[in-house]
């Protein structure tokens, strides 16, 4: 159970507002801290010094997050590097010179060792693209074999975050080459969908919609994890990313709030997590109890979403406990290593939508070790169909 934290959410308001020692480090096997960065001195770069280190009266959040194993002496702590608003063409011209990629790997190793991390999680999104360059792919190799070298050195693990994309995946990775180089592979198995597009969708379905044609039949998270194993990694190394958010549209016409319904703008933005577009599960779980916004499963698919008409003509796709029961065991039957989320910071953590905290992550952690007991009920599993039909 990887679970990805958004650092950035120290500085949430009200109830959103989630700190390190906000953490259960009993849920999850890995917990991963983001994000760092890399400087123009092609050394990993700290991207906000005041919330992660301890210097010039700082937060100490690298320190605070690796003590989580004096709770958990299992847990794994890991640093993340990327992500998306950090792009591709820094980490494509480090990659492309030995001299630069050897001063990026020390100086990873170490800023791992001073705080304590058990390992480094790499997420360039994407080598061969987003001012990526076509060697990304080759180089991308390069770098995770030196990376993957210097971290088993010191008894630390590689793990790397991936895209979900048939198109991506194409051009950015070689997947046969990546196997021994890499300790797990984390699969973005969501923001399949989402408001960039001028329709609603669910952006994590986990099969095809029985209206999708042509490349949008690409866009599931069975299609992507069967594509990733089809191209040559171990479902063992596998696992399958579940969004803790959901994707929000503003629905052009209030009567049509179906799939495909015309959708020009992003959805309005949550009191908490305050960006268009998106929503945390904890805004929506708390707006669906307390306003009563419709919540549907169309017929034939796993996952739900939810519209309002009197919060802006809102529609958010999302994950929901039996969502996530489904999806665990959707894992388990394909033998994947296990799960991941983001982020662990909108899910409920205040238990104001469940009687207890954190109700997804523990929904698929419990399930996919064979321990979940709050079944999902026999009329829900009779309308999430499996899918075998849509395969």
């Amino acid at each position: 159970m990887v679970c990805y934290y958004a650092s950035w959410a120290t500085y949430r308001v009200r109830d959103g507002k989630f700190e390190v020692e906000d953490i259960d480090p009993n849920i999850c096997t890995h917990v991963v801290y983001t994000f760092a960065g890399i400087g123009t001195d092609n050394k990993i770069e700290v991207l906000d010094p005041w919330n992660d280190l301890c210097a010039n009266w700082g937060k100490c959040g690298y320190n605070r997050f690796t003590d989580l194993k004096k709770v958990n002496p299992k847990l794994i702590t890991q640093l993340s590097v990327g992500g998306y608003n950090e792009g591709s063409t820094s980490y494509s011209n480090m990659a492309a010179d030995p001299a630069k990629t050897q001063i990026f790997v020390t100086s990873t190793v170490e800023l791992l060792k001073a705080h304590g991390f058990d390992g480094l999680d790499l997420i360039w999104e994407y080598p061969t693209q987003r001012g990526g360059v076509p060697a990304d792919r080759k180089n991308f190799i390069t770098l995770l074999g030196k990376l993957h070298e210097a971290l088993h050195a010191s008894g630390m693990i590689l793990t790397v975050a991936v895209a979900a994309l048939k198109s991506t995946i194409d051009q950015a990775y070689d997947i046969p080459a990546m196997v021994d180089v890499v300790d797990l592979v984390n699969v973005m198995t969501y923001d399949l969908h989402g408001p960039w597009e001028k329709y609603t969708h669910h952006q994590s379905t986990l099969y095809a919609y029985k209206d999708d044609h042509g490349d949008t039949l690409y866009l599931n998270q069975n299609f992507s994890i069967n594509y990733w194993i089809d191209g040559g990694m171990p479902s063992t190394k596998l696992t399958l990313g579940m969004p803790l958010y959901g994707r929000c549209w503003t629905l052009d016409n209030p009567d049509q709030h179906g799939y495909n319904a015309r959708a020009s703008h992003p959805g309005k933005a949550g009191p908490l997590t305050q960006t268009e577009g998106m929503m945390g599960y904890n805004e929506i779980c708390d707006f669906i109890n307390k306003d009563s916004w419709t919540v549907v499963v169309e017929e034939g698919c796993n996952e739900p979403y939810t519209y309002n008409m009197a919060y802006g003509n809102i529609w958010c796709s999302y994950e929901d406990h039996d969502s996530c029961v489904i999806k665990a065991n959707y894992a388990r039957e394909k033998n994947l290593a296990g799960l991941m989320v983001w982020t662990i910071d909108t899910d409920d953590f205040h238990a104001e939508c469940s009687t207890r905290h954190f109700d997804l992550t523990r929904t698929l952690a419990e399930t996919f070790a064979g321990n979940e007991t709050r079944r999902i009920s026999q009329s829900m599993l009779e309308s999430r169909i499996d899918g075998s039909n849509l395969r």
